[in-house]
């Protein structure tokens, strides 16, 4: 008998457009493919905040730095001590100097503007697959396969019948390019619509699939919801780790009015070797700079 777009393991590209148009959390970077109101440039900067991070906690951040930085060449222009201190309590604060030399490559190899191939993109620091395509599709409209942790998950259980994600491999992007419609608007929307999903009704701990679009074609919930392993890697907690350090001295850092003297620096720690390895590593990363006994943000 043919597949049909209710057949378990399909995904049905309508019912999930037209839940998408109904139902999607207005957010700034979706005013862009569809609206052609925020840009290519605030695209970028909402995917380099929004790894590892909450929407909640990025929209006002993201906000303010587009006020600030409204360019590649704005950006480009300010001082690593600048973009740090700008990039508050986002975490990983890595991702802030990856975006600052990303937009000093864009200045100097794309004439300031972001560019729409994904090749380009991927040249550029701190860009991935992923955020390299959900720049080109959301920003210019390009045909391309979107895949973050949330749409792993719906393509984990609707096509494959499994309550988790594998890790994330390439294999992930040749399932998604199988799925999209041929149509590059409808593409667009299906990439949104399968992340949307995955955030508000396909959750990791609480699906919500009596509302979900899907219900009728789901591999997972056709086979009564099994409870099959999860063999991904679990990252450490936060409390106790070098993460936590790491954070610690760049909030010091932060909120002083210059360069913190290194015995200065977290003296009640409980654990001195790991305050020191938070320091090296902050260094090593280019993240600080220590001199004469003294530390402070990069300039």
């Amino acid at each position: 008998m043919p597949a049909t777009e209710t057949t378990p393991g399909r995904i049905p590209a309508s019912a999930l457009g037209d839940w998408y148009r109904s139902a999607a959390r207005d957010l700034p970077w979706r005013r862009t493919a569809f609206h052609n109101d925020f840009g290519a440039w605030g695209v970028l900067v909402s995917e380099f905040m929004l790894q590892q991070t909450p929407v909640a906690r990025v929209i006002p951040l993201l906000d303010a730095w587009l006020a600030r930085w409204p360019t590649p060449t704005a950006l480009a222009a300010a001082s690593g001590a600048d973009v740090v201190q700008q990039w508050a309590n986002l975490g990983y604060p890595r991702r802030a100097l990856w975006l600052h030399r990303a937009a000093q490559e864009i200045v100097r190899l794309h004439d300031g503007r972001v560019p729409s191939d994904v090749d380009a993109l991927l040249a550029l620091t701190g860009i991935g697959d992923y955020t390299a395509r959900a720049v080109s599709v959301f920003a210019y409209g390009e045909r391309h396969p979107v895949v973050d942790t949330n749409t792993r998950r719906v393509l984990a259980r609707a096509v494959e019948g499994r309550a988790h994600p594998s890790a994330a491999s390439r294999r992930d992007l040749v399932l998604m390019e199988s799925l999209l419609p041929a149509d590059d608007r409808e593409a667009a929307v299906f990439n949104a619509a399968a992340m949307e999903l995955g955030a508000t009704i396909c959750t990791a701990r609480a699906p919500r699939c009596e509302s979900c679009p899907l219900a009728a074609s789901c591999a997972w919930l056709a086979d009564g919801r099994p409870d099959t392993p999860d063999t991904r890697r679990r990252q450490a907690g936060y409390e106790g780790s070098d993460r936590q350090a790491r954070g610690a001295v760049l909030r010091i850092l932060r909120e002083a009015d210059a360069a913190v003297s290194l015995e200065r620096m977290l003296p009640d720690w409980p654990d001195p070797l790991q305050r020191d390895r938070a320091i090296d590593s902050l260094i090593a990363d280019g993240l600080a700079e220590a001199e004469d006994g003294l530390l402070r943000l990069p300039r």
